[in-house]
């Protein structure tokens, strides 16, 4: 058996603030998703909640990663802001059918984000679930779900994701729940309250409570995501590294 893996990232690579930032002066546009696959275990890609996206990007954002790379994926909105989740079947199809195989073994889990005002429905939940795909072609496929309303905070809900070998995101959040539960033989956490005045965006005594969960998920023989993502988003490139070093995984 594998070793756990532990990959840091950030969300997206496209944002003009990191230019001269992260980006060092002058690097060409076209180099920044590079650039920032070298630097970071994983991406988590955002803009595929909004739209599709063709396959020729798809192969194309392969090839910008390098060997152990994997890109976290935003599930279509169109999947999950619809009354009920059980009819999201259609979606699910559509969704993976538009070039993700291109990605090869750079694919990574799939994030299914709910509304922050969604809540729980047993019935409906474990329908949705059961919509989930195991395989994508020849690859074996990981979801993760990050519910947002206090109502999934139920024995049930992680029942029926320990069951399908589903992760629960960790969300450390202003606005909504932080919902801790180990449902998978992964962990996917979003990071996501960053202060700008904080050189690396969170402060020492944050970084070494996340860096001591990231190891209690490798200690139990699960690999792990952790992206940092919002609050300031300026600083996420920082901070993911400095949790990097914390960790002995610097990269870049």
């Amino acid at each position: 058996m594998a070793d756990p893996i532990v990959r840091i990232g950030i969300g997206g690579w496209t944002y003009a603030p990191w230019r001269g930032d992260f980006y060092p002066p002058g690097l060409a546009q076209s180099k920044e998703q590079a650039f920032a696959a070298a630097s970071f275990g994983a991406i988590e890609i955002n803009s595929t909640f909004y739209s599709r996206q063709s396959p020729a990007s798809w192969a194309r954002w392969a090839a910008a990663a390098p060997d152990g790379f994997h890109y976290a994926i935003k599930a279509s909105r169109y999947c999950v802001t619809r009354p009920k989740l059980a009819n999201a079947g259609e979606g699910i199809g559509n969704f993976y059918a538009q070039g993700l195989t291109k990605l090869g073994d750079r694919l990574g889990p799939t994030l299914w984000m709910l509304s922050r005002h969604r809540q729980y429905d047993h019935d409906d939940i474990a329908a949705f679930l059961d919509l989930l795909p195991a395989k994508l072609g020849d690859r074996t496929l990981r979801h993760a779900i990050e519910p947002r309303h206090e109502s999934f905070r139920d024995d049930r809900f992680f029942k029926l994701a320990t069951d399908r070998n589903v992760a629960v995101v960790f969300g450390d959040h202003d606005e909504f729940p932080c919902i801790d539960a180990d449902t998978a033989d992964f962990a996917y956490a979003r990071l996501q309250r960053m202060r700008e005045v904080v050189s690396t965006g969170y402060d020492e005594s944050s970084l070494a409570a996340f860096e001591a969960r990231a190891r209690r998920w490798s200690a139990d023989g699960r690999d792990s995501y952790i992206f940092l993502i919002n609050g300031s988003k300026i600083r996420a490139p920082a901070a993911a590294r400095a949790l990097q070093q914390r960790l002995g995984i610097a990269r870049g």
